[in-house]
């Protein structure tokens, strides 16, 4: 059974993004659109029940940018704004790399079998506001977050 798993997981997963938390966007959009061509795809302020549920913090307001270069792939800068002083071993919220983001496919599923394994996520699969996705944060075991997505549309 593990083997047939891990055939569907190497078929339907699919590098999403990485996630760089940041402590100047200015200057971190400046290296990455000015010297290396990066296109801003998407600029968030973000807010609310459904970011703090899925990282697992209280009155978040934070900024993102999605970039992507021409091949599709994206990355994204994050501002947390306040919240930096949350840093302690391994957050998400750190300066540096924090999370990978896969694209999977039925995510309730994936998250429950891997609930069942013991992988400990922050929060069980939550639909974003704009019902595009439906997400959830979990820990590889050396302490990488790892987040999992499902696009719905």
């Amino acid at each position: 059974l593990d083997h047939i798993f891990h055939r569907i997981l190497k078929m339907t997963v699919n590098i999403r993004h990485m996630g760089f938390v940041v402590n100047d966007l200015n200057k971190s959009l400046e290296f990455y659109v000015d010297n290396l061509g990066f296109k801003i795809y998407k600029k968030a302020n973000e807010s609310g029940n459904f970011i703090n549920k899925i990282l697992g913090y209280e009155k978040l307001d934070l900024i993102t940018v999605k970039m992507t270069i021409d091949n599709g792939q994206m990355i994204e800068l994050i501002d947390f704004g306040k919240h930096k002083e949350l840093i302690k071993n391994h957050q998400l919220n750190q300066s540096g790399p924090t999370h990978i983001a896969l694209t999977v496919y039925n995510l309730d599923k994936v998250y429950y079998k891997m609930s069942n394994k013991g992988v400990d996520f922050i929060s069980p699969p939550i639909q974003s506001p704009d019902g595009l996705v439906k997400v959830a944060f979990c820990q590889a075991p050396e302490g990488t977050y790892v987040e999992l997505v499902e696009q719905l549309n």
